[in-house]
């Protein structure tokens, strides 16, 4: 089943992201992938700080749980 993207891509520079909503990607599967840079995939459970900056746009990635 297919997502239809509620959000403009890459609109903000800083995202909160929730363990539930893993694997990460930039852009993030509620944003529009048309308009935007190709989906990169950030393993931000692995970083030691949980936090992760995608190295198209710049997006910054924190796990908040």
């Amino acid at each position: 089943m297919s997502q239809t993207a509620t959000a403009p891509a890459n609109a903000q520079k800083q995202y909160t992201v929730k363990r539930s909503e893993l694997p990460l990607s930039c852009p993030t599967a509620e944003m529009a992938l048309w308009n935007s840079h190709p989906r990169v995939y950030l393993p931000i459970e692995k970083e030691a700080n949980h936090e992760a900056d995608c190295p198209y746009c710049g997006a910054h990635f924190v796990l908040v749980d």
